[in-house]
């Protein structure tokens, strides 16, 4: 049995998310941990609201950070089998890096806080959206996309999630006309998410480049779980490659589909979504359904999957 841990980001908080889990070893103190990181009492938020402020990427982007690793820890202080390779869907690659010791936790927590305030700061709110297109080909969304976008908007492919599952970003209008051709196209469904910030396409360049002047100051080490990046599905070999797969990460798209694959083919047999919700879980099974998927929805789910992993 061969395990790999893949990490939640953004669209998996809700509030009172990791109320069942208060008890689990680890798990309010690293709440606190990341609380005094930032100036901000997080478990309140987290648990109860309002959900507009939980929203907020300034405030989604450490919680979630803060909720995986909180359920990391949990799992090793209950000794919980250790994976053998590990990924995060977008700010998900920052626990995966943080679970396996590349990042220091309270780093980590100040550093997506300023990728949160880098990335809204790139695109005004209004000028820019996301969408998932269902029941369409990879390719056939990229030529759509190609379409729509214009001299002056874009729209780009920003998470290829499970087969036939694809994220579009850009500037709203040409969303919506991405949105529209895809219909035109055959696809089952073409749905506005509510993000203001577009993230994983070209527009998020500003927000890289801070991010990549950001990341000269943070310490990074070598990994004990190696970690595929987003960007280019492969373990980075060096603290500078690590800094520049999140810098990348920030503007291309995160290839959660071609991720699973190669977990799988590295020989991981079952796959466990370390934090709060099923949305990896679900992907998951889409993807790889040979693979045994795990998921924490909650304090029950946690300990069954421990039981049947140790």
């Amino acid at each position: 049995m061969n395990i790999a841990f893949v990490f939640p980001g953004q669209g998996s908080q809700s509030v009172g998310m990791m109320k069942s889990f208060a008890g689990l070893p680890g798990v309010r103190s690293t709440f606190s941990d990341a609380s005094d990181a930032i100036g901000q009492d997080l478990w309140k938020l987290t648990e109860e609201g309002p959900a507009e402020e939980l929203n907020l990427t300034v405030n989604t982007q450490p919680i979630m950070l803060t909720a995986g690793i909180a359920l990391h820890r949990a799992w090793s202080a209950e000794n919980g089998a250790r994976p053998m390779i590990s990924a995060g869907h977008s700010l998900g690659e920052y626990s995966a890096l943080v679970a396996g010791g590349a990042i220091d936790f309270a780093d980590a927590v100040s550093l997506v806080r300023f990728r949160a305030q880098a990335m809204q700061e790139a695109v005004p709110a209004g000028v820019g959206a996301m969408a998932a297109v269902l029941g369409l080909e990879d390719e056939m969304v990229l030529a759509v996309c190609k379409e729509a976008s214009g001299t002056n908007e874009i729209v780009e492919a920003a998470n290829f999630n499970s087969p036939a599952q694809v994220v579009i970003a850009g500037n709203i209008a040409a969303v919506e006309r991405a949105m529209e051709g895809a219909k035109s196209k055959g696809a089952k469904r073409a749905i506005m998410l509510p993000m203001s910030v577009p993230s994983h396409c070209s527009l998020m360049l500003p927000a890289a480049e801070r991010m990549r002047e950001r990341l000269k100051s943070v310490r990074i080490g070598t990994s004990s779980i190696p970690v595929l990046h987003n960007a280019d599905v492969s373990s980075a070999g060096s603290a500078d490659a690590v800094r520049d797969a999140l810098v990348r990460q920030l503007c291309q798209p995160v290839r959660w589909v071609d991720t699973i694959r190669a977990i799988v083919s590295a020989g991981a047999t079952h796959i466990v979504e370390c934090g709060p919700g099923r949305v990896l879980a679900g992907l998951n099974k889409r993807i790889a359904p040979q693979a045994q998927t795990y998921s924490f929805g909650d304090e029950s789910a946690f300990k069954e999957a421990l039981a049947a992993l140790k």
